[in-house]
């Protein structure tokens, strides 16, 4: 009998987990679900290239739609599904339709985390999201942007470029913080206030009404911003609700062990919704960002077919901002100092992430092909120097 792999999610990781079941020899039959009535596309440009009208939708897409007809895929767009039906493999549909299943991949991604005054809020996630801001960008003089994480930062510089005024209201000290530490995030806080980008930081938003033909930002700190619009960004959440009703392990995503697996055998996660275990690093590890997306599909495949894989590729991201561009390697978690290679102030740079002088993490700025070197660092574990480590004229090759 011919098997039967179902695919939830019609993002980058579902379209790249049908490409690897069939890469890895798959003959059955693979049915991707998906609620957008796009060919599944790849996010990052939204905030990038395609908001600041650099892109057009068809160049992000992961497959053309002869691509699914070649290989036999089952593409349904425009369809949610339901509910998962462990017991009887079955997965329900909005339209009525029901799917057998031997092999189950949840893709589903997150979600926009929405503020509480959410009517009449812009938030980006979709393609129609983008189509909505870049509109806005040719209308509006004034936008207001809760959120100083990548998508807020990255947002507020399509609309600069487009003229727009941008006030960004964060209510940490620093945009990006988090994931950037102190020593590190007043890089992007400078780029964007060089930019003429009002940082309002270290405050919340209380209140947003309607006011005139805008809006109305009531701070904590009682001042009071009037714009043509509001763009949140405050993160996302893992789209879960499919895999709790359905009784799979769920903690700040759908629980899995190294290889993908769920806590149903028969189940694996991927990309921004899997919350899997890292076996360099030791730990669980939920990442909402492309490279997951686009590269953990591959091992969740090769556990479906049978092959017992793990995934341990380290976390990536990458930023394009005015005429910043950078990428990042690793995590922070746990550093003790940071040490810098090149030029801070003028934007072009390496920083290093170390802990008892191991590096854990890695970003290059307006620096490239470097990633290499800065993995092996990150790998190797041992301890550098961080004289040598600092200086430019050290090849990192020599360091790791």
């Amino acid at each position: 009998m011919t098997s039967s792999f179902v695919i939830i999610g019609a993002g980058l990781a579902g379209a790249k987990a049908a490409e690897a079941l069939r890469d890895k020899g798959f003959d059955g039959k693979i049915t991707i679900v998906g609620d957008e009535r796009h060919l599944p596309y790849e996010r990052p440009p939204l905030s990038k290239d395609y908001l600041a009208g650099n892109a057009e939708a068809e160049s992000f897409q992961v497959h053309d739609a002869a691509w699914y007809a070649e290989k036999k895929v089952d593409l349904r767009q425009g369809v949610k599904a339901t509910a998962i039906d462990r017991d009887r493999k079955q997965v329900a549909l909005d339209d009525g339709a029901s799917l057998g299943y031997d092999k189950l991949l949840l893709a589903t991604g997150a979600s926009p985390r929405e503020l509480p005054d959410t009517a009449g809020i812009h938030y980006l996630r979709r393609i129609e999201d983008a189509d909505r801001l870049k509109e806005l960008f040719g209308t509006a003089s004034k936008l207001v942007v809760v959120g100083g994480g990548w998508i807020g930062l990255e947002a507020t510089a399509a609309a600069r470029q487009a003229g727009v005024e941008v006030t960004v209201v964060e209510a940490l000290e620093l945009p990006l913080i988090t994931a950037l530490g102190r020593d590190v995030a007043p890089v992007f806080a400078d780029l964007h206030r060089a930019h003429g980008v009002d940082l309002r930081l270290g405050v919340q938003v209380e209140h947003i009404t309607n006011g005139g033909q805008g809006k109305r930002i009531r701070l904590g700190d009682g001042s009071v911003l009037d714009a043509d619009a509001v763009l949140a960004g405050i993160g996302a959440k893992p789209n879960v609700e499919l895999a709790e009703a359905a009784g799979l392990d769920v903690d700040n995503g759908v629980v899995t062990d190294a290889s993908l697996r769920t806590s149903d055998p028969d189940i694996f996660a991927a990309g921004d919704v899997a919350n899997a275990y890292h076996p360099f690093l030791g730990k669980h590890l939920r990442v909402e960002h492309w490279a997951n997306a686009l590269n953990q599909p591959a091992v969740a495949a090769a556990g479906m077919l049978g092959k017992e894989e793990s995934y341990d590729e380290l976390p990536y991201f990458f930023t394009d901002q005015y005429d910043l561009g950078m990428e990042y390697l690793g995590t922070i978690e746990g550093h003790d100092r940071v040490v810098f290679r090149g030029d801070v102030p003028g934007r072009e740079f390496i920083a290093f992430w170390l802990k008892d002088n191991r590096v854990l993490a890695g970003m290059n700025v307006n620096v490239w092909d470097v990633t290499d070197p800065i993995k092996a660092l990150i790998r190797s574990g041992k301890a550098v120097d961080p004289d040598r480590l600092a200086d430019p004229e050290v090849p990192l090759e020599d360091l790791a």
